[in-house]
């Protein structure tokens, strides 16, 4: 039985909700007679072949986040003419209670239908079957956040491709959509099998309460598990599963109304993967201890763009916002960060008092290299002329940051480092 790997897609817990990982460029074309049928679900629907051609070059250039398919939702990111992608789905409806009834009577009256699933192949009498399992056209309803009003757009066309190459590979999400997870079928399939070919000893009908369920296997023998480990020494604990290379890609979250932000849970999702790999590798939390502002200005600091690009400038701002401070502390701040993480920040924010000792000798240092004397004021020595100034971080470095002379408007810059010589020298006008 060829059933899929983690590796090849991730599912939930109760098996209603899988995600399938993006797929790199090339041919998206359905090679199997019940992916085509998907595809001509959604194409024959359209009033612009146009732009299903456009979808089908989408999804062969690779646009196509990963994809997430749940009972009657198959949704993902797909990469437009702009840098935000959107948020494509297709819609079909599932079955009813009595539909899985029949179709699961039919599937246990044709064994072979159950041997073909399991060997990735969609019988044609079971598709076609007393329950349609493919969508006909209608049956499909494409939706998208981009702006054209024309459904489906080139974005839902896209995922139409993509999801047909999925139910090329596995018909089970076929069966997903329509609203039953693979484990969950061939389960009752399986005690459905068992209740049909072993009826109960000499004819006796079974209670009224088991009678009411055609699906529950006879009682079995059994024993207590902790009567087996009483009886003797208990197993050793097995080891742990390697830990691997990386955190894995978050799933793609559909959005409902009123609901979060699925960009912003994409990226809680990455954050929480890295974090728990950290704890696995290292035994530390990275982030263990940081507080409201100081995460708002690592979540800034890791953003592409540094607050130029539009969506930096609204994340900046939302975060400035929830943090009471303005746009202008936080990219300070950032800049910071940038530069020694945490205890860049601190440098910044937190004067403090330190120990005799570097900071005590850098005075002296610095007038022997030629620098003029350094105006001390707790952790930070300040060049006369206002305009340069070095600071000790409870890290044992020292940061550098200039400023306009006579104002107290102070920005951090170049490396910090060990020597304050070179730190100081490093800044603009550093030499004089």
């Amino acid at each position: 039985m060829n059933r899929p790997t983690g590796a090849r897609a991730r599912a939930s817990a109760d098996g209603l909700r899988r995600t399938f990982p993006a797929r790199p460029a090339g041919d998206t074309a359905a090679t199997t007679w019940w992916g085509r049928a998907w595809v001509t679900a959604l194409t024959a629907q359209s009033r612009d072949p146009g732009r299903l051609a456009r979808g089908s070059d989408l999804a062969a250039r690779g646009s196509v986040d990963a994809v997430t398919v749940t009972p009657g939702l198959v949704l993902a990111y797909v990469h437009g003419s702009r840098p935000r992608p959107y948020r494509a789905r297709l819609r079909v409806r599932p079955l009813t209670d009595d539909d899985w009834a029949r179709l699961l009577d039919h599937i246990a009256d044709h064994p072979a239908h159950l041997a073909a699933l399991l060997d990735r192949e969609l019988p044609p009498a079971l598709a076609e079957g007393p329950v349609p399992l493919l969508p006909g056209v209608g049956d499909l309803i494409p939706d998208c956040t981009c702006p054209d009003p024309v459904r489906p757009c080139k974005h839902a066309a896209a995922l139409c491709h993509r999801t047909a190459r999925l139910l090329d590979q596995d018909p089970f999400v076929l069966l997903l959509l329509r609203g039953r997870g693979e484990d969950d079928l061939i389960d009752t399939l399986t005690r459905l099998s068992v209740t049909r070919a072993a009826p109960a000893p000499g004819g006796d009908e079974l209670p009224d309460d088991e009678a009411e369920d055609p699906y529950r296997p006879p009682p079995l023998p059994g024993v207590r598990a902790r009567d087996v480990l009483a009886a003797g020494p208990r197993p050793p604990v097995p080891p742990p599963p390697p830990v691997p290379d990386g955190p894995a890609a978050p799933p793609s979250y559909p959005s409902g109304h009123g609901g979060p932000d699925p960009l912003a849970l994409d990226q809680l999702a990455t954050q929480a993967a890295a974090r728990a790999h950290a704890l696995l590798t290292t035994g530390r939390d990275p982030l263990a201890g940081l507080g409201h502002w100081a995460d708002a200005v690592r979540i800034a600091a890791a953003r592409p763009g540094s607050g130029l690009t539009s969506a930096a400038r609204d994340l900046y701002a939302r975060l400035a916002r929830a943090a009471g401070r303005d746009v202008t502390d936080l990219h300070r701040a950032v800049a910071a960060w940038q530069l020694g993480g945490e205890a860049g920040l601190v440098a910044l924010e937190e004067p403090w008092d330190p120990p005799a000792g570097p900071f005590d000798r850098a005075r002296p240092t610095l007038l022997a290299a030629g620098h003029p004397r350094l105006r001390p004021e707790r952790n930070r020595l300040t060049h006369p002329a206002g305009d340069r100034q070095l600071r000790l971080g409870r890290d044992g470095l020292w940061y550098g940051y200039i400023s306009d002379p006579g104002r107290d408007d102070w920005w951090p810059t170049g490396t910090p480092g060990l020597d304050p010589v070179a730190v100081f020298g490093a800044l603009p006008g550093g030499g004089a």
